[in-house]
Protein backbone atom coordinates (compact mmCIF):
# COMPACT_ATOMS: atom_id res chain seq x y z
CA UNK A 1 0.00 0.00 0.00
CA UNK A 2 1.89 3.07 -1.11
CA UNK A 3 -0.52 5.79 0.85
CA UNK A 4 -3.14 5.30 3.49
CA UNK A 5 -6.75 6.16 1.88
CA UNK A 6 -9.66 4.94 2.67
CA UNK A 7 -13.46 4.51 1.62
CA UNK A 8 -15.89 6.65 3.67
CA UNK A 9 -13.93 9.94 2.88
CA UNK A 10 -17.55 11.86 2.54
CA UNK A 11 -15.69 15.06 4.44
CA UNK A 12 -13.32 15.97 1.81
CA UNK A 13 -15.80 16.66 -1.34
CA UNK A 14 -19.78 16.77 -1.42
CA UNK A 15 -21.19 13.88 -2.33
CA UNK A 16 -25.04 12.16 -3.40
CA UNK A 17 -24.33 8.07 -2.66
CA UNK A 18 -21.29 6.44 -0.69
CA UNK A 19 -20.38 3.25 -2.87
CA UNK A 20 -16.65 3.70 -1.44
CA UNK A 21 -17.35 2.47 2.15
CA UNK A 22 -18.52 -1.50 2.76
CA UNK A 23 -21.60 -1.09 5.27
CA UNK A 24 -24.81 -2.87 5.89
CA UNK A 25 -27.16 -1.06 2.90
CA UNK A 26 -30.46 -1.81 5.61
CA UNK A 27 -28.19 0.83 7.86
CA UNK A 28 -28.22 0.80 11.35
CA UNK A 29 -30.82 -0.98 13.21
CA UNK A 30 -33.10 1.23 15.40
CA UNK A 31 -32.70 -0.42 18.84
CA UNK A 32 -28.77 -0.18 17.99
CA UNK A 33 -29.01 3.64 17.39
CA UNK A 34 -31.15 4.16 20.27
CA UNK A 35 -28.81 2.36 22.55
CA UNK A 36 -26.17 4.34 21.50
CA UNK A 37 -27.79 7.59 21.96
CA UNK A 38 -28.05 6.55 25.68
CA UNK A 39 -24.90 5.51 25.79
CA UNK A 40 -24.54 9.61 25.32
CA UNK A 41 -26.78 10.12 27.92
CA UNK A 42 -24.68 8.25 30.50
CA UNK A 43 -21.65 9.75 29.41
CA UNK A 44 -20.58 11.52 32.46
CA UNK A 45 -19.32 8.04 33.64
CA UNK A 46 -16.29 6.76 32.20
CA UNK A 47 -17.04 3.34 30.52
CA UNK A 48 -16.85 -0.08 31.77
CA UNK A 49 -12.67 -0.59 31.48
CA UNK A 50 -12.79 -4.13 31.03
CA UNK A 51 -16.39 -4.02 28.65
CA UNK A 52 -17.81 -6.87 30.53
CA UNK A 53 -21.15 -6.70 29.97
CA UNK A 54 -20.68 -6.57 25.95
CA UNK A 55 -17.75 -9.25 26.31
CA UNK A 56 -20.26 -11.59 27.62
CA UNK A 57 -22.81 -10.45 25.32
CA UNK A 58 -20.37 -11.05 22.29
CA UNK A 59 -19.09 -14.22 24.01
CA UNK A 60 -23.42 -15.67 24.48
CA UNK A 61 -23.67 -14.74 20.74
CA UNK A 62 -20.76 -16.51 19.50
CA UNK A 63 -20.87 -19.32 21.69
CA UNK A 64 -17.22 -19.16 23.42
CA UNK A 65 -16.18 -18.46 26.90
CA UNK A 66 -15.80 -14.95 28.10
CA UNK A 67 -12.40 -15.19 28.67
CA UNK A 68 -11.71 -15.13 24.98
CA UNK A 69 -13.00 -12.44 24.09
CA UNK A 70 -11.19 -9.12 23.37
CA UNK A 71 -12.73 -5.98 22.52
CA UNK A 72 -11.12 -2.76 21.06
CA UNK A 73 -12.14 0.65 19.39
CA UNK A 74 -12.83 -1.01 15.65
CA UNK A 75 -10.82 -3.66 14.76
CA UNK A 76 -8.33 -1.57 13.36
CA UNK A 77 -7.07 -0.86 17.31
CA UNK A 78 -6.34 -4.19 17.51
CA UNK A 79 -4.45 -5.01 14.96
CA UNK A 80 -2.33 -2.71 15.77
CA UNK A 81 -2.26 -3.48 19.52
CA UNK A 82 -1.74 -7.09 18.40
CA UNK A 83 1.44 -6.72 16.29
CA UNK A 84 2.71 -4.19 19.54
CA UNK A 85 2.23 -7.10 21.80
CA UNK A 86 4.08 -9.87 19.89
CA UNK A 87 6.42 -7.80 18.22
CA UNK A 88 6.87 -10.48 15.31
CA UNK A 89 10.07 -10.23 13.26
CA UNK A 90 9.12 -11.88 9.90
CA UNK A 91 5.54 -11.55 9.06
CA UNK A 92 3.53 -12.55 6.00
CA UNK A 93 0.69 -10.59 3.79
CA UNK A 94 -1.09 -11.17 0.77
CA UNK A 95 -1.39 -8.60 -1.96
CA UNK A 96 -3.71 -7.19 -2.49
CA UNK A 97 -4.55 -6.78 0.61
CA UNK A 98 -6.13 -4.18 3.79
CA UNK A 99 -3.50 -1.81 4.48
CA UNK A 100 -3.19 -1.67 8.54
CA UNK A 101 -1.47 -5.03 8.45
CA UNK A 102 1.14 -3.60 6.56
CA UNK A 103 1.34 -0.36 8.26
CA UNK A 104 0.98 -2.01 12.24
CA UNK A 105 3.70 -3.78 11.23
CA UNK A 106 6.20 -1.53 9.98
CA UNK A 107 5.73 0.41 13.23
CA UNK A 108 7.76 -2.69 14.70
CA UNK A 109 10.61 -2.76 11.91
CA UNK A 110 9.02 -6.73 11.17
CA UNK A 111 9.89 -7.78 8.17
CA UNK A 112 7.15 -8.88 5.65
CA UNK A 113 7.02 -10.83 2.88
CA UNK A 114 4.15 -10.69 0.47
CA UNK A 115 1.94 -13.51 -1.16
CA UNK A 116 1.27 -11.97 -4.91
CA UNK A 117 -3.03 -12.88 -5.64
CA UNK A 118 -2.47 -12.69 -9.58
CA UNK A 119 -5.32 -11.31 -11.78
CA UNK A 120 -5.06 -14.47 -13.73
CA UNK A 121 -5.97 -16.75 -10.63
CA UNK A 122 -9.10 -14.21 -9.58
CA UNK A 123 -6.84 -12.91 -7.23
CA UNK A 124 -7.05 -15.94 -4.88
CA UNK A 125 -4.85 -17.95 -2.55
CA UNK A 126 -3.25 -20.80 -4.12
CA UNK A 127 -1.22 -23.80 -3.28
CA UNK A 128 1.38 -22.35 -3.55
CA UNK A 129 0.68 -19.70 -0.23
CA UNK A 130 1.79 -22.89 1.76
CA UNK A 131 5.76 -22.72 0.89
CA UNK A 132 5.58 -19.36 2.17
CA UNK A 133 4.49 -20.22 5.42
CA UNK A 134 8.39 -21.24 6.05
CA UNK A 135 10.15 -22.14 9.88
CA UNK A 136 10.88 -18.73 10.76
CA UNK A 137 7.44 -16.92 10.08
CA UNK A 138 6.43 -15.29 13.25
CA UNK A 139 3.02 -14.04 12.15
CA UNK A 140 0.34 -14.30 9.22
CA UNK A 141 -2.69 -11.79 8.43
CA UNK A 142 -5.00 -13.31 6.41
CA UNK A 143 -8.59 -11.62 5.85
CA UNK A 144 -11.49 -14.00 4.29
CA UNK A 145 -13.16 -12.67 2.60
CA UNK A 146 -10.71 -10.62 1.07
CA UNK A 147 -10.33 -6.55 0.84
CA UNK A 148 -10.52 -5.42 -1.93
CA UNK A 149 -11.35 -8.03 -3.80
CA UNK A 150 -13.92 -9.93 -1.99
CA UNK A 151 -12.91 -13.31 -2.72
CA UNK A 152 -12.93 -15.88 -0.36
CA UNK A 153 -10.52 -18.43 0.93
CA UNK A 154 -11.03 -22.03 -0.42
CA UNK A 155 -12.00 -24.20 2.68
CA UNK A 156 -9.49 -26.92 2.49
CA UNK A 157 -6.51 -24.52 1.66
CA UNK A 158 -7.64 -22.43 4.65
CA UNK A 159 -7.77 -25.64 7.01
CA UNK A 160 -4.24 -26.65 5.42
CA UNK A 161 -2.95 -22.99 6.00
CA UNK A 162 -4.05 -23.17 10.02
CA UNK A 163 -2.55 -27.01 10.13
CA UNK A 164 0.92 -25.68 8.80
CA UNK A 165 0.86 -23.01 11.15
CA UNK A 166 -0.17 -25.12 14.21
CA UNK A 167 2.75 -27.13 13.33
CA UNK A 168 5.66 -24.42 12.66
CA UNK A 169 4.03 -22.27 16.14
CA UNK A 170 3.32 -19.36 13.53
CA UNK A 171 0.24 -16.56 15.00
CA UNK A 172 -2.49 -16.80 12.34
CA UNK A 173 -4.48 -13.30 12.80
CA UNK A 174 -7.84 -13.73 10.47
CA UNK A 175 -9.62 -10.95 9.53
CA UNK A 176 -13.28 -12.04 9.36
CA UNK A 177 -15.25 -8.30 9.71
CA UNK A 178 -16.81 -8.95 6.28
CA UNK A 179 -17.75 -12.90 7.60
CA UNK A 180 -20.98 -11.64 9.04
CA UNK A 181 -22.76 -10.53 5.71
CA UNK A 182 -21.64 -13.58 4.30
CA UNK A 183 -24.99 -16.36 3.84
CA UNK A 184 -22.71 -19.41 4.88
CA UNK A 185 -20.46 -17.07 7.50
CA UNK A 186 -20.39 -19.79 10.21
CA UNK A 187 -19.66 -22.99 7.86
CA UNK A 188 -16.44 -20.56 6.47
CA UNK A 189 -15.24 -19.72 9.69
CA UNK A 190 -11.93 -20.63 11.68
CA UNK A 191 -13.72 -20.01 14.58
CA UNK A 192 -14.64 -23.99 15.59
CA UNK A 193 -10.64 -24.12 15.71
CA UNK A 194 -9.98 -22.14 18.24
CA UNK A 195 -10.52 -24.29 20.95
CA UNK A 196 -7.56 -26.70 19.61
CA UNK A 197 -5.15 -24.17 17.83
CA UNK A 198 -4.08 -20.96 20.79
CA UNK A 199 -1.88 -19.24 17.76
CA UNK A 200 -5.28 -18.22 15.99
CA UNK A 201 -6.47 -15.16 16.50
CA UNK A 202 -9.70 -14.14 15.09
CA UNK A 203 -11.04 -10.64 14.31
CA UNK A 204 -13.95 -9.24 13.74
CA UNK A 205 -16.14 -5.92 13.80
CA UNK A 206 -19.87 -4.15 14.39
CA UNK A 207 -18.73 -1.97 11.56
CA UNK A 208 -19.76 -3.69 8.40
CA UNK A 209 -22.68 -6.05 9.44
CA UNK A 210 -24.58 -3.69 11.73
CA UNK A 211 -23.68 0.01 9.56
CA UNK A 212 -21.81 1.15 12.80
CA UNK A 213 -18.56 2.86 11.70
CA UNK A 214 -18.85 5.69 13.68
CA UNK A 215 -19.07 4.29 16.79
CA UNK A 216 -15.80 2.21 16.39
CA UNK A 217 -16.17 -1.19 18.07
CA UNK A 218 -14.18 -4.43 17.13
CA UNK A 219 -13.43 -7.85 18.75
CA UNK A 220 -10.63 -10.24 18.54
CA UNK A 221 -11.39 -14.35 19.10
CA UNK A 222 -8.99 -16.19 20.82
CA UNK A 223 -8.21 -19.11 23.15
CA UNK A 224 -4.53 -18.09 23.99
CA UNK A 225 -4.83 -16.55 27.62
CA UNK A 226 -1.26 -15.54 27.56
CA UNK A 227 -1.35 -13.87 24.33
CA UNK A 228 -4.73 -11.99 25.46
CA UNK A 229 -3.09 -10.78 28.45
CA UNK A 230 -0.31 -9.21 26.82
CA UNK A 231 -2.70 -7.66 23.98
CA UNK A 232 -4.43 -6.36 26.96
CA UNK A 233 -1.20 -4.53 28.50
CA UNK A 234 -0.86 -2.54 25.42
CA UNK A 235 -4.35 -1.13 24.92
CA UNK A 236 -5.28 2.07 26.45
CA UNK A 237 -7.33 1.93 29.26
CA UNK A 238 -11.13 2.62 28.70
CA UNK A 239 -10.25 1.87 24.96
CA UNK A 240 -13.83 1.65 24.11
CA UNK A 241 -16.86 4.18 24.68
CA UNK A 242 -20.10 3.68 26.85
CA UNK A 243 -21.89 4.55 23.98
CA UNK A 244 -20.00 1.63 21.63
CA UNK A 245 -20.60 -0.72 24.57
CA UNK A 246 -23.90 0.02 24.74
CA UNK A 247 -24.68 -0.13 20.76
CA UNK A 248 -22.73 -3.58 20.83
CA UNK A 249 -24.92 -5.46 23.32
CA UNK A 250 -27.97 -4.19 21.47
CA UNK A 251 -26.55 -4.95 18.13
CA UNK A 252 -25.87 -9.19 19.21
CA UNK A 253 -29.61 -9.22 19.68
CA UNK A 254 -30.36 -8.38 16.34
CA UNK A 255 -30.79 -11.90 14.60
CA UNK A 256 -33.71 -11.29 12.55
CA UNK A 257 -31.60 -8.55 11.22
CA UNK A 258 -29.08 -10.46 10.38
CA UNK A 259 -30.74 -12.92 8.32
CA UNK A 260 -32.33 -9.93 6.30
CA UNK A 261 -29.44 -8.27 5.69
CA UNK A 262 -27.38 -11.47 4.53
CA UNK A 263 -30.15 -12.36 1.86
CA UNK A 264 -30.51 -8.99 0.44
CA UNK A 265 -27.14 -8.55 0.27
CA UNK A 266 -26.81 -11.54 -1.92
CA UNK A 267 -29.63 -10.58 -3.98
CA UNK A 268 -28.19 -7.20 -4.70
CA UNK A 269 -24.63 -8.27 -5.06
CA UNK A 270 -25.58 -10.20 -8.04
CA UNK A 271 -28.01 -7.35 -9.46
CA UNK A 272 -24.75 -5.18 -9.56
CA UNK A 273 -22.39 -7.84 -10.77
CA UNK A 274 -25.10 -8.06 -13.92
CA UNK A 275 -25.23 -4.40 -14.45
CA UNK A 276 -21.38 -3.94 -14.47
CA UNK A 277 -21.32 -6.95 -16.82
CA UNK A 278 -23.41 -5.27 -19.11
CA UNK A 279 -21.83 -2.44 -19.04
CA UNK A 280 -18.73 -4.57 -20.43
CA UNK A 281 -16.55 -3.96 -17.11
CA UNK A 282 -14.76 -6.90 -15.55
CA UNK A 283 -15.98 -8.50 -12.30
CA UNK A 284 -14.23 -10.78 -9.83
CA UNK A 285 -15.63 -13.64 -7.75
CA UNK A 286 -16.28 -11.01 -5.01
CA UNK A 287 -18.62 -13.16 -2.24
CA UNK A 288 -18.27 -9.89 0.38
CA UNK A 289 -21.07 -7.16 0.97
CA UNK A 290 -19.09 -5.16 -2.14
CA UNK A 291 -17.93 -5.90 -5.71
CA UNK A 292 -14.00 -5.14 -7.35
CA UNK A 293 -14.01 -4.80 -11.12
CA UNK A 294 -11.44 -3.29 -13.26
CA UNK A 295 -12.42 -0.84 -16.32
CA UNK A 296 -11.30 2.59 -17.65
CA UNK A 297 -8.86 4.55 -15.59
CA UNK A 298 -10.41 8.15 -14.45
CA UNK A 299 -13.60 6.24 -13.26
CA UNK A 300 -13.69 7.39 -9.93
CA UNK A 301 -13.32 11.21 -10.61
CA UNK A 302 -15.82 10.81 -13.03
CA UNK A 303 -18.23 9.13 -10.39
CA UNK A 304 -17.77 11.96 -8.28
CA UNK A 305 -18.75 14.34 -10.92
CA UNK A 306 -21.93 12.91 -10.57
CA UNK A 307 -21.87 13.29 -6.53
CA UNK A 308 -21.14 9.56 -6.74
CA UNK A 309 -18.17 8.23 -4.30
CA UNK A 310 -16.38 5.04 -5.30
CA UNK A 311 -13.00 3.29 -4.22
CA UNK A 312 -10.24 3.58 -6.37
CA UNK A 313 -7.66 0.82 -5.36
CA UNK A 314 -4.81 2.25 -7.60
CA UNK A 315 -3.14 2.55 -4.22
CA UNK A 316 -3.46 -1.55 -3.20
CA UNK A 317 -0.28 -3.25 -3.35
CA UNK A 318 0.10 -5.10 -6.29
CA UNK A 319 -2.51 -2.61 -8.64
CA UNK A 320 -2.55 -0.23 -10.32
CA UNK A 321 -4.90 2.58 -11.93
CA UNK A 322 -8.06 0.55 -12.88
CA UNK A 323 -9.40 -1.45 -10.41
CA UNK A 324 -12.44 0.14 -7.92
CA UNK A 325 -14.45 -1.37 -5.50
CA UNK A 326 -18.02 -0.94 -4.77
CA UNK A 327 -20.44 -1.34 -2.07
CA UNK A 328 -23.15 -3.30 -2.02
CA UNK A 329 -26.53 -0.89 -1.58
CA UNK A 330 -29.81 -0.21 -1.70
CA UNK A 331 -31.65 -1.24 -5.01
CA UNK A 332 -32.56 2.21 -5.81
CA UNK A 333 -28.97 3.53 -5.44
CA UNK A 334 -27.84 0.62 -7.23
CA UNK A 335 -29.49 1.26 -10.06
CA UNK A 336 -28.20 5.06 -9.70
CA UNK A 337 -24.93 4.04 -10.01
CA UNK A 338 -25.48 1.72 -12.68
CA UNK A 339 -27.43 4.44 -14.56
CA UNK A 340 -24.31 7.16 -13.68
CA UNK A 341 -21.68 4.49 -14.92
CA UNK A 342 -23.61 3.41 -18.72
CA UNK A 343 -23.57 7.73 -18.84
CA UNK A 344 -19.73 7.92 -17.87
CA UNK A 345 -18.81 5.00 -20.60
CA UNK A 346 -21.41 6.05 -23.56
CA UNK A 347 -19.48 9.36 -23.09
Amino acid sequence: MSEQIHGGDIYTKAYRIDFSANMNPLGMPRLVAEAACEGVRRSENYPDVHCRALRKAIAGSENVPEEWVVCGNGAAELIFALVWAVRPKKALLAAPGFAEYEQALRCVDCRITFYPCREENGFALREDYLEYLTEDMDLVFLCNPANPTGVLIEPELLERIADRCREREILLVVDECFNGLLERGEELSLKGRLDAQPGLFLLRAFTKLYAMAGLRLGYGLCADEGLLERLRKVLQPWNVSLPAQMAGIAAVQEREYVARSRAYVAKEREFLRQGLRVLGLKTYDSMANFLFFSGPEGLCERCAEEGILIRDCQNYRGLGPGYYRIAVRTREENQELLRALGKILEG
